[in-house]
């Protein structure tokens, strides 16, 4: 048996008014769920009021992904580099206003000028990644990076490059193992073997190991039985998030039957 708690990620409902998917929140067969603080579902403090009401009516617990969407917090352009980390601040106070449980954010991307500056694209990550955690300190915040593949030019695709991280921060800041995005790379052992100690929220869905898909657990290559079992053996009990586009009610209760 695992104390995994299996929640979902409210990315499938993006283009759709706020609104409606707020009204989706009590049906959803978990507690456990994960807001996008980005796109047309940016928060305001009219918004973070209508989340806390809707999570006090059906006891909620949240996690806020952070704004994605032309961010990059390994840029080499100061003024890109500086609006992104104020977007990603009001970010982290969105999350205190909600109460959320885990603030999840992407590393930095290389960009066409970064073969010229080899090694400085992380580096800057690394100053970006410093500065967020202690805005969250200050907060009482949970925060947890993100993996993400190589073919979209982010950074943080091995668990290797995790541990270049922590040397150059030392920060004790955990990863959201993002099943998808590792099985792009072949990488979902790999971070389980290596860093299973620094994984405290997970992104599931399946995909084929060719795009980011996005399909429901049983739609892909990734072995979800060996995952549960990963999970059970190593004593997980945080949340593990449904981040499918499709098929999401059956991907809950499909996690739950293997979890249980």
């Amino acid at each position: 048996m695992s104390n995994a708690k299996v929640g979902v990620s409210m990315l499938y409902c993006l283009g759709e008014p706020f609104n409606r998917m707020v009204k989706r929140l009590g049906s959803m067969n978990t507690r456990y769920i994960e807001i996008l603080d980005d796109g047309t579902h940016d928060l305001d403090k009219k918004r973070i009021d209508l989340l806390r009401e809707t999570a006090k009516s059906y006891n909620l617990t949240y996690s806020l992904h952070a704004p994605f969407a032309d961010i990059n917090i390994a840029s080499p352009v100061k003024p890109l580099l500086n609006a992104s980390l104020k977007r990603l601040t009001q970010s982290l106070a969105n999350a205190n206003a909600i109460d959320a449980k885990m603030w999840v954010f992407h590393p930095g991307q290389r960009t066409g000028i970064g073969q010229f500056y080899p090694g400085a694209d992380f580096k800057q990550m690394c100053q970006s990644i410093q500065q967020l955690y202690t805005q969250a300190e200050e907060y009482g915040i949970n925060i947890a990076l993100e993996n993400l593949p190589a073919k979209y030019w982010f950074l943080m695709n091995t668990p290797e490059e995790f541990q270049k991280m922590y040397k150059e921060t030392n920060l004790p800041i955990g990863i959201t193992m993002d099943l998808g995005h590792a099985n792009l790379e072949g990488q979902i052992q790999p971070f389980f073997n290596l860093l299973a100690d620094k994984i405290v929220h997970i992104h599931a869905s399946n995909n084929d190991g060719s795009e980011d898909q996005h399909f429901g657990v049983e739609d892909g290559n990734i072995d979800f039985v060996w995952f549960a079992e990963t999970l059970k053996k190593i004593g997980y009990d945080k949340s593990v998030i449904v981040e499918s586009m499709h098929k999401v009610p059956e991907s809950i209760q499909k996690l739950k039957q293997l979890l249980a």
